[in-house]
Order: C-alpha cells, then structure tokens, then sequence
C-alpha cells in the first residue's frame, strides 16, 4: 500500500507542484494547540507536516526551536501523548505526518514497539537527526516488519559524493538536504551551493529532495522551491508561533503565514 507521503510527492509531481513542509514542535504551546494548527495549516496550503518531539538536548536546532522544545516539556508533552495526538488528528486529516525525534527518545520506549505504535497512531515519516544512516538497521529493520514509518535521512553541503549515493539509496519518502552548516533558524546559504548540491543528489536518486535550514520568507521559499521537490520551513513557524500565542486569533495568523508560503511556493512554474 502507498504511503501517504509516497503518495503526495507523486500527486504534486504529477501536476508540477512543490511540497509546503511547515514544521511544528508538538506541545508548543500545547498539544491541543498543535492539533489545532496541523487543521489550520492544512487549509492554509500545507501538503506536507513535520512534528518535531521535544528533547532535553536537541543538538541539531537553534535558539528557538529549542525554546519551543523547552515550553513543550514543561507543558507535559511527551511521545506517547504525541502519538495520541497523531491518532486523534488521523480521525479529522489524511495529510501525511512526519515525526522528528532525537534517538534517545525512541530507544527509551524500543525501536520495534516506537515504530509499530506510531503506524498504528498514522505517522507516516520520521527524521532521526542524530542517527546517523550507518547506524540505522536496528531502527531500519523495525520499521520494515511492522511496515512503517518511512525512514528519512539528512544530507548537509559538507557530505561526500559516497555519502550522498548512501544516503540517497537507503532514504524512504524523500531526501532531506540541509542548506547549511549549521543548526536550524540560520541565514539560508547560498542558494547556488543549493543548486549544485541537489542536482548532485538528483543523479543517484529518483525520489524527491526536501530543503530544510534556514528559509525564512516567501521569497526564500520560491527560490528554494524552484531548485527542489519540497520546502521544509521551520523556525519561521515556531516564531510565529511564539509571537501569537496569547492572541485568540494565533492559528487564523498562523494560517496566513503559511498561505503567503504557499502563494510563493505556486509562483514557482
């Protein structure tokens, strides 16, 4: 059976559409927030959503995504009651979700038991950011008995030509290229590095690329959307966000945001 992920790049690509990938910390502010939000921005134009599960130490993000981890803590969120949140969204929305989660979270609960209770819940991908692809199989091999979630894995502009043939091959969904060295909410690089660095990973893979890091505008997002299948948006949201939290209107604003995304990301022919 396809996956929901599968299934929307091969729609987009068909009508020569881009994927919108907002992402949101779960339990920022809260999960009854976030429930909210995936509603609103899929009415707004998102194809695609990214959750992210708070961690104490998430090396791989900047400033605000870690704030956003630390409020999300500290409002009880943790992977069972995403997954629950998950379960409850797939009753409302059939759009693909994607979980990013740091490994110790899911080793603490098991690989097998973390992937079998997300399929059931209807998470469609997940991002390991501090699992490296070499260190994968035991996350892998669960993921394939229980059929599922789709393992993504991440390129950066510093990974080998061996890497990228790796990376690309073993990648399920779509490749996720970093724009950057760095962590998240940075200025996005050069977008001619992008460039050469996707039509790189074009020639070893058929399978969509996804842009992450640093995209922060409509107008970024255009240019990013005119090079790869997908535009990951991140601490853009979440600073969103942070902005609106106390306005009763926050997921209305929140939705404007992502349509100006979408607007521009269509722009793209």
């Amino acid at each position: 059976m396809t996956n929901r992920l599968e299934a929307t790049f091969e729609r987009l690509r068909a009508s020569r559409r881009k994927a919108l990938i907002p992402y949101l910390m779960a339990g920022d502010p809260s999960l009854q927030d976030t429930e909210t939000l995936v509603l609103e921005l899929e009415r707004a134009g998102a194809d695609i959503i990214e959750l992210g599960v708070p961690f104490s130490d998430p090396i791989a993000d900047g400033p605000v995504i870690q704030k956003a981890a630390e409020r999300a803590l500290r409002s009880g969120t943790s992977l069972l009651r995403i997954l629950d949140t998950v379960a409850r969204l797939r009753t409302r929305t059939q759009i693909p979700l994607i979980l990013m989660a740091y490994y110790n979270t899911i080793h603490a609960m098991g690989e097998r038991a973390f992937c079998s209770q997300a399929v059931k819940a209807g998470a469609d991908g997940l991002i390991v950011p501090d699992m490296p692809v070499e260190e994968a199989t035991p996350l892998s091999s669960a993921a394939t008995t229980v059929g599922g979630p789709l393992l993504i894995f991440l390129l950066a502009p510093t990974s080998t030509s061996s890497r990228r043939t790796l990376v690309a091959r073993r990648s399920q969904g779509f490749v996720y290229y970093v724009s950057l060295t760095g962590i998240t909410g940075a200025k996005l690089a050069d977008l001619e590095d992008v460039r050469r660095n996707v039509a790189k990973i074009r020639r070893v893979t058929d399978i969509p690329i996804a842009v992450g890091f640093g995209i922060a505008t409509p107008q970024e997002a255009a240019k990013v959307a005119a090079i790869a299948d997908g535009v990951i948006v991140g601490s853009a949201v979440v600073r969103q966000i942070v902005e609106y939290q106390h306005d009763p209107r926050m997921p209305e604003r929140m939705g404007q945001f992502v349509q100006s995304l979408r607007t521009a990301i269509n722009s793209v022919g």
